[in-house]
């Protein structure tokens, strides 16, 4: 009985030794794990250049806007030309110092006309000479600057719909050039001509920035110029660049709507004193003459005018907001 028994058990026990090692080689089983295995390891072989490619590109974006913002560094100090320029002036800079000069010496001349002295026609003449060209020169830009970003989205929506329809990039920007209304379409046929003197279109568009010192500006010149170097979809990169210069300028309508009451308010109190003074002189002139006739109200005019110019600064750097 316990001969019986002692073989059942070995004998079960060689066949589940063989059933282990001997059954899955005669099956198949083996090959076929290992076939699923080859198979599973074919996905990252597969994906790895992709990945690859994927961070090649990302680093060849990344040394692309590297350069453009040293560009840009090195640039950031604008020469009287290239303010003249964009302030759509066509002056050359001795046609600036000599109408600089002529205010100058008209204000001098009013100032001794009036009886005024010496010492306040110098003061006149060197804030009609030196202040005033460049005071008209900022706002001449500034205005430029307004209509440039008034139109700049149109436009680039205009070269969305072009390449979407099948047009080249440098056939929309023709079209621009043609159609659209001014500081757009000067600064748009400045590239192409700059692009047909042999320039790449990417940089042509890049150097946009440079007679248009504008965020939007820039991100235009950027999203050209990494396409150009790195590929991609163009239109529906500059879709996105238009999504966002239309929320920018949504932006910048909201922030301006709220901020106008702030405004009323410092104007109101900035012109407050001067019009008290105004109405007291008018009323009571004998109460008043004192400050223009002594000297110690020359030194409190003096100083009410320079507690009054900090207060207005101080109130124009609250108001004015950054976006």
């Amino acid at each position: 009985m316990n001969a019986y028994l002692i073989f059942t058990l070995v004998t079960l026990a060689i066949g589940g030794v063989a059933w282990v090692f001997v059954y899955p080689l005669l099956s198949g089983e083996r090959q076929a794990e290992r076939r699923m295995a080859s198979v599973a390891q074919a996905q990252p072989m597969a994906s790895r250049p992709a990945r690859s490619t994927q961070r090649m590109r990302r680093e060849q974006v990344q040394e692309t806007l590297k350069e453009i913002e040293g560009r840009q560094k090195k640039a950031k100090r604008l020469p009287l030309a290239t303010r003249i320029s964009q302030a759509g002036l066509t002056w050359s800079k001795r046609r600036f110092f000599v109408t600089a000069g002529a205010f100058g010496v008209a204000a001098f001349l009013a100032v001794l006309a009036v009886g005024g002295g010496v010492l306040p026609a110098l003061g006149a003449a060197f804030a009609a000479g030196c202040g005033l060209p460049l005071w008209l020169l900022s706002f001449l830009r500034k205005r430029r600057l307004a209509r440039f970003l008034s139109g700049f989205p149109d436009a680039v929506d205009v070269i969305v719909r072009g390449i979407k329809a099948g047009l080249p990039l440098l056939d929309s920007l023709k079209l621009i050039a043609e159609e659209s209304q001014e500081p757009i379409r000067g600064e748009f046929r400045a590239i192409i001509e700059t692009q047909a003197i042999g320039m790449p279109i990417g940089e042509a568009c890049l150097r946009l920035y440079e007679r248009m010192p504008v965020p939007e500006a820039n991100f235009f010149g950027i999203v050209v110029f990494i396409q150009q170097r790195a590929g991609g979809n163009l239109s529906e990169a500059l879709g996105n660049l238009s999504r966002v210069l239309r929320d920018r300028k949504r932006m910048k309508a909201k922030i301006q709507a709220v901020s106008m009451e702030a405004k009323a308010s410092a104007t109101i109190i900035g012109a407050l004193p001067p019009m008290v003074m105004i109405l007291v002189y008018i009323t009571s002139p004998n109460y008043m003459t004192v400050l223009f006739t002594e000297p110690v109200g020359h030194v409190m005019l003096a100083g009410c005018a320079a507690w009054m110019s900090i207060g207005v600064l101080v109130m124009r750097k609250m108001i004015n907001f950054d976006f």
